[in-house]
């Protein structure tokens, strides 16, 4: 166990070097900052009747989801946003990046010829996944608080402990998506097929396909269980705060059949 605290030691010094950490985190930034802005634009009336003005053409439709937005708490507009499997993406796309470098670079070589425990690496990131999709989650959330009041959009506040439990709730299914892109880059040592599932599965087209084949063929709702679909279900305006229950329950299992595929991959497949 010493050997994998030692190994997230170094990679944790690793990541707040690498260059990809920081443009993810970048990235996240420009994109929520500027939904926000489009929000903020769509939900003041002022703006609407200039916009009415100059040609646009305006309709009720439009009128009513400006006066819903206007009515959205902190925690509406925050997952309206993050819910969405934004965050998804960028875990995985960031997670992919990361790791696919130890293969790269030959890094793992050198690795797993000091300590040829091959556990022990896997281990290593999967606890480096936790902290990466961590990270990512909580400053998201700090920033979706933070964005509305620079451009002076005041959403009702929510509590302080509702705002945390949405926080700690929407970390677990966004570290096993992470997990997702660990097993991907092990299987396939490439950053491609990580990036176009992070996208694809991420965004919840997974979830939809999965939905419309199951009522084609009668199935149950299964694609309730994905990823996608419960982070679209931590929060919802009408009842608030999901029970945590289904949440831990379907990261709990992704994680563990994702760190379990990583761990044979690691000791089946060559470096």
């Amino acid at each position: 166990m010493r050997t994998v605290f030692n190994l997230l030691g170094m990679d944790l010094r690793r990541l707040f070097k690498s260059r990809s950490f920081y443009i993810i985190l970048a990235v996240t930034a420009v994109l929520l900052i500027t939904v926000t802005a489009m929000a903020y634009a769509v939900a003041d009336p002022e703006m609407m009747d200039a916009m009415g003005a100059q040609g646009a053409e305006i309709t009720e439709s439009d009128r009513r989801m400006s006066a819903y937005i206007h009515s959205m708490s902190q925690l509406d507009l925050m997952h309206e946003t993050l819910g969405s499997g934004f965050l998804l993406v960028m875990t995985g796309i960031g997670t992919t990046l990361f790791v696919s470098g130890d293969f790269s670079s030959g890094f793992i070589k050198n690795i797993c010829a000091a300590k040829p425990r091959r556990r022990d690496y896997v281990l290593s990131k999967i606890a480096l996944a936790g902290v990466y999709s961590g990270i990512v989650a909580i400053l998201s959330v700090l920033l979706m608080l933070l964005s509305p009041v620079l451009i002076h959009m005041y959403p009702a506040p929510d509590s302080v402990s509702e705002i945390l439990q949405y926080m700690l709730w929407m970390w677990p299914p966004h570290w096993a998506f992470a997990l997702m892109a660990l097993a991907l880059v092990l299987l396939t040592r490439s950053t491609t097929l990580g990036i176009i599932l992070s996208l694809v599965a991420g965004s919840g087209l997974t979830a939809a396909l999965v939905g419309t084949l199951g009522r084609l063929l009668r199935w149950p709702p299964l694609e309730q269980y994905l990823l996608a679909a419960v982070v679209k279900g931590v929060y919802t305006p009408e009842r608030g705060i999901a029970p945590i229950g289904m949440i831990l329950a379907c990261s709990i299992a992704w994680a563990a059949v994702y760190g379990a595929g990583s761990l044979l991959l690691m000791e089946k497949r060559d470096i």
